[in-house]
C-alpha cells in the first residue's frame, strides 16, 4: 500500500476527504516549491500535486500555462524537480503526485523515469495527454516500481470508457469537473454532481475531482459527494502575484483544508 492508498483510508476512517493542492514545480523556483510545499502541508493539504513544466500544455488553462513558462525560463527540468522532491521527502511522508506530459517522460526514459520516482519518493504520476490506451508501457513500468498511475474521467466520457478507466487507475481517479482547460471558475458545470456519483455507482476506487475549483463553497460542494477535491489554479495564482506568498497560502489553504475535512 503506497502512501495515497494509505491516505485515503485514514480520511476514510475519520469520515474525511483528501484535500489535494496543486503547484508548479519551479515557480518561482525550486527552493520556494518545496516551502509552500511544506506550508500546504501545514494547512490541511492531504495530497501534494507537483506539476512538471512544460512548453506546450495542453490541459492548462493561462494561469499554470504561465507558471510553467516562469519555471522553464529558470531552467527548471526533471533532473532538478527529482532533486528537490528528494529534498522535500526527506521533511515530509505527504503523499506527491507529479502531473507531467508524456513528452519529458519519453524524454527521460520511461524506466529511468520511474525509477527516480522511486528513489525520490513520489507516490503517483498523472499524464494527460496519455490515453489509458496507450498506456500499457507506462502501467506496466509504473507497477513494477509501486508508483500509482493516475488516469481522467472526463464529462464526456462513456460508462463503459469509465469502467476500463477505473480498472486502469491506481491511486485515485481524477473526474476533469469540465470540458476544457484548468483554471478558477466561478460556477462549475451542473451535471457535475451526477457525473461523480455514476462513476463511484461503477468503482469502488476514490474519485477525485478537479478543474475550476476557486474557494472554499466549491470545494465543500464538490467533497460532499467526492472522495477528494483538487484545487490547482487559484493556489498557483496565489504564488504569480509574489506578495506574502507562505501567509497568503496558508490563509486560503486552511480555508479550503475546513471546507474539504467538513
Amino acid at each position: 500500500m503506497n502512501r495515497i492508498d494509505r491516505k485515503f483510508k485514514q480520511l476514510k476512517a475519520r469520515k474525511q476527504k483528501a484535500f489535494i493542492a496543486y503547484v508548479t514545480a519551479g515557480d518561482p523556483d525550486l527552493a520556494m516549491t518545496k516551502k509552500i510545499a511544506l506550508a500546504l502541508e501545514r494547512s490541511g493539504v492531504d495530497i501534494l500535486e507537483l506539476g512538471i513544466p512544460f512548453s506546450d500544455p495542453l490541459a492548462d488553462g493561462p494561469t499554470i500555462q504561465a507558471a510553467s513558462q516562469r519555471a522553464l525560463k529558470k531552467g527548471v527540468n526533471l533532473k532538478k524537480i527529482f532533486g528537490m522532491a528528494a529534498s522535500l521527502r526527506a521533511k515530509t511522508d505527504m503523499p506527491v503526485v507529479f502531473m507531467t506530459y508524456y513528452n519529458p517522460v519519453l524524454k527521460y526514459g520511461l524506466e529511468r523515469f520511474f525509477k527516480s520516482c522511486k528513489a525520490c519518493g513520489v507516490d503517483g504520476v498523472i499524464v494527460p495527454d496519455l490515453p489509458f490506451e496507450e498506456a500499457e508501457d507506462l502501467k506496466r513500468i509504473s507497477r513494477a516500481f509501486g508508483i500509482a498511475a493516475i488516469f481522467l474521467v472526463a464529462p464526456t466520457s462513456t460508462r463503459e470508457r469509465i469502467r476500463k478507466i477505473a480498472a486502469s487507475s491506481r491511486g485515485f481517479i481524477y473526474y476533469v469537473s469540465l470540458t476544457g482547460v484548468t483554471g478558477a471558475r466561478s460556477k462549475l458545470p451542473p451535471e457535475v454532481m451526477s457525473k461523480i456519483r455514476l462513476i463511484k455507482s461503477l468503482t469502488d476506487k476514490p474519485v477525485a475531482v478537479g478543474f475550476g475549483i476557486s474557494g472554499p463553497a466549491q470545494a465543500s460542494r464538490m467533497a460532499s459527494v467526492a472522495d477528494g477535491v483538487i484545487v490547482g489554479s487559484a493556489i498557483v495564482k496565489i504564488i504569480s502575484k509574489r506578495k506574502n506568498t507562505i501567509q497568503r497560502i496558508t490563509n486560503f489553504s486552511a480555508k479550503l483544508a475546513r471546507a474539504i475535512h467538513g
